[in-house]
């Protein structure tokens, strides 16, 4: 009874109970005939060691209806929420469901990812599943970065290797999983396909795969010589393969995602949609649990009794699964588990009901000091000079609605992409939420540091250069007013050369007009190459017309594109004409 109610109060979003409910729940005993098991879930890590300022909106346990903006993350503080969750309790397997590395802030991408990996040993890390990301700097480093060992690349003088507490890197102590990224030559995947864990006699048997769009969203350099096989076809074949070894306990761990209305431990997942789902409409039934990542969002999905779960990005959040493998016939009893969503509450927290409603956990303080040093060495690394601003570029609108820090970057990303070669874009966008901060000179010519660049362009999507129409084109800039951005258009940064007419108070689906590619008009029925990064790409911020964006080419990461053109144009003076017109 009191396990139950301790459940209950997570499905409404309280997070007083993690610790009690690991320790109330002991061992979940094991009754001679069956075997508990915790599974603990996160994904899209990013090489988020230290607190990035990310919140979750959390529905608020004593005010039912509302919710609370709460500070969460950080790799010290998921340590300590991994550490309170496996209290008390025999058996556990920790996994991460892709994306743990790329993207990454300064003070894992600075050293190659390799503090992450290094933190993630500390974390007791079983497996994790590749994600697109693992693949930005190809399939070589990738191995690199799981087998251990030092670096040696010339070509991005930046990023240091071995810098540790153990020399030389040692690399993971966990496995990577990539069951449908396999070798073009020899057809067997790159990685492992599946591990089984063993437990008291009860076998469970975990299988990872990557999105197959992979290749579309990175650039070709980094995925060449693989390919990626289709998500639903593997998890079969595999999930086959190990029943007929007699593993009946089977986890699908995907890094392929989807998006809900609901919060995120709603049973009933309303709207549920995307890849995931479609995905997990295909598998066998007898795939007992579904984790998935990539497309950051945060629900806990019921389908047949098999939990379909996601906490989010950046170690915000855990999906915590508990199953029951019957010791007889060797399955897991749907009927005994218990899926949930738990975050990970950070001590950078100052509203009062926010600390007397979600209590901070106390960081791991081996964890702690591993970042602290990487933090230190990366701090010269920061103050870098990589070019020179004649005055301030910020984030200052027109009365378009574009600004001259997002023209910046959406001139920086079309010059790393117009080449043939580089996809031939003609048009780059740049959604205004990923251009966190000004670049402040309040008398130039002012100093860039490479610390500065990656503060305006943290998140290190991959450019994607895609075809649209005209038309097309159109569809994507009316949608910046319309659905999600109803209430509050959000302004796509488009790059030199394109200009058209905004008429903010005109209805739905009217508001674009006079388009034009360097002074010549747009029109419906041409085609035209466009630039924007991966996040937008698939989707994101409401866009979705740029799903249907063919001929797909992976490119550079954007602070690569940024840090380029910053070089190239030093120094460089801020845009002053608007791009959008209003009227």
């Amino acid at each position: 009874m009191q396990k139950q109610k301790l459940r209950d109060l997570f499905r409404k979003g309280g997070a007083l109970a993690l610790t009690a409910l690991a320790l109330a729940g002991c061992a979940g005993d094991d009754d001679g005939h069956s075997v508990d098991i915790r599974l603990l879930a996160f994904n899209d890590f990013h090489g988020a060691l230290q607190p990035t300022g990310l919140t979750l909106n959390l529905p608020d346990p004593a005010q039912p209806g509302s919710t609370l903006r709460v500070n969460t993350g950080g790799a010290a503080y998921l340590a300590a929420a991994l550490e309170a969750q496996r209290a008390g309790r025999r058996h556990t397997v920790t996994l991460s469901s892709g994306d743990l590395v790329g993207a990454s802030p300064l003070v894992s991408a600075f050293f190659r990812d390799e503090p992450t990996v290094e933190v993630m040993n500390q974390l007791k890390l079983d497996f994790n599943t590749v994600g697109n990301h693992e693949f930005d700097k190809g399939v070589a480093e990738l191995k690199r970065v799981a087998a251990g060992g030092c670096s040696t690349d010339t070509a991005h003088p930046d990023l240091s290797s071995c810098q540790g507490p153990v020399r030389p890197y040692a690399g993971a102590r966990f496995d990577f999983l990539a069951a449908n990224v396999v070798d073009a030559g020899t057809g067997q995947p790159i990685f492992k396909p599946y591990v089984v864990k063993q437990f008291d006699g009860a076998k469970i048997g975990f299988i990872g795969v990557v999105t197959r769009s992979t290749p579309t969203i990175v650039t070709p350099a980094g995925v060449a010589g693989v390919k990626f096989l289709d998500e639903a076809d593997t998890l079969n074949r595999y999930a086959d393969e190990l029943e007929a070894q007699g593993v009946k306990a089977l986890v699908a761990v995907m890094h392929e995602g989807g998006q809900t209305d609901s919060t995120w431990n709603d049973d009933n997942c309303a709207g549920a949609r995307g890849p995931a789902f479609e995905i997990a409409a295909r598998l066998r039934p007898s795939i007992d649990v579904i984790f998935n990542g990539h497309s950051h969002a945060g629900y806990r999905c019921i389908r047949n009794g098999v939990p379909i779960v996601q906490a989010f990005s950046n170690g915000r959040g855990i999906s915590q699964v508990d199953v029951t493998v019957d010791a007889t016939s060797g399955d897991i009893d749907r009927s005994r588990t218990v899926a949930l969503n738990v975050p990970v509450v950070n001590d950078t927290n100052t509203d009062a009901t926010v600390l007397e409603r979600f209590r901070p956990l106390m960081p791991d303080a081996t964890v702690q000091q591993l970042i602290a040093n990487y933090a230190a060495l990366a701090a010269p690394k920061a103050q870098r000079v990589v070019g020179h601003i004649t005055g301030t570029i910020d984030r200052t609108p027109s009365a378009g609605g574009d600004s001259p820090a997002g023209r910046l970057i959406a001139d920086a990303q079309l010059a790393a992409t117009a080449a043939a070669g580089q996809g031939g874009a003609q048009i780059a966008f740049m959604n205004p939420g990923g251009v966190r901060a000004d670049f402040l000179c309040p008398s130039g010519p002012c100093e860039v540091s490479f610390g500065q660049a990656f503060t305006v362009q943290p998140f290190g999507n991959s450019l994607v250069v895609l075809t649209l129409t005209g038309q097309q084109l159109k569809e994507l800039l009316e949608q910046q007013a319309t659905g999600p951005n109803a209430t509050f258009p959000r302004m796509l940064q488009p790059s030199a050369g394109f200009t058209y007419n905004w008429a903010a108070g005109a209805p739905d689906n009217q508001r674009v007009s006079a388009m034009k590619l360097n002074g010549v008009e747009v029109v419906p029925a041409q085609t035209y190459r466009v630039t924007v990064n991966s996040f937008l790409a698939d989707g994101g911020d409401g866009f979705t017309v740029l799903r249907s964006g063919g001929d797909r080419l992976g490119g550079v990461q954007d602070i690569d594109a940024l840090l380029d053109f910053l070089q190239q144009h030093d120094p460089l003076a801020p845009s002053t004409e608007a791009r959008i017109i209003p009227g």
